[in-house]
């Protein structure tokens, strides 16, 4: 007599993507709060955290939920900079909720924008990976995090993208992704803070001019 054929464990093989859909498949309406989509993650890192918390930021116009994200990606990116081993949510951040249409959209999207991560990703360059790269890593994040939370054009989509790359290279050991991450990240805000002060000097100029004519 047959054994009864085993079916294989599919938890260890399900990548974060594959987690992401899945949560937003069982959803209800509702949807779920912070506290209990972490709670779900089979990472507990802040990889995990950060990558799933920037998703929705990454996608062109969806509304709403970034606003919801933006303040836990801070807390999150804060703490890499602290050196926690941890992550961890203040209650008020913990309990904000991502509707099922919010989770099927940051599903759908994470699939379109970095199904393609999957497929290259591994580990290389662990010692920008390690803990003691971890808390300078973090506060590259900390100030990508802190532009998402602008409301104004152009501040959110690409700096979302840098937290994204780069967490998904902590979470799988892959160096190069990091530094790529946080290149992105870098050069983006840096332009944005560049134009802002050119800005800023232009409407100077013609105010004093104006003023002094």
């Amino acid at each position: 007599m047959s054994e009864p054929m085993t079916q294989p464990d599919s938890s260890r093989e399900r990548t974060l993507l594959q987690i992401i859909e899945d949560l937003a498949a069982g959803a209800p309406e509702e949807g779920y709060s912070l506290r209990q989509i972490f709670d779900r993650l089979d990472e507990s890192a802040f990889g995990a955290g950060l990558f799933l918390l920037a998703l929705p930021c990454c996608i062109p116009f969806l509304y709403g939920v970034p606003q919801v994200v933006a303040l836990p990606m801070l807390a999150l990116a804060f703490q890499m900079v602290i050196g926690r081993e941890e992550p961890w949510l203040p209650s008020g951040l913990a309990a904000r909720k991502i509707d099922r249409k919010g989770l099927t959209q940051m599903a759908t999207g994470g699939r379109k924008w970095f199904g393609w991560i999957e497929r290259i990703i591994r580990p290389r360059f662990s010692v920008i990976t390690g803990r003691r790269s971890e808390r300078v890593i973090g506060l590259f994040l900390f100030v990508f995090c802190s532009s998402i939370l602008v409301p104004l054009p152009l501040t959110n989509t690409v700096p979302g993208m840098a937290v994204a790359v780069t967490a998904f290279g902590l979470m799988q050991k892959d160096g190069l992704a990091v530094t790529g991450g946080v290149i992105l990240g870098t050069l983006w805000v840096g332009a944005l803070i560049t134009g802002a002060l050119l800005g800023v000097n232009v409407i100077t100029h013609i105010s004093t001019a104006i003023l002094g004519s």
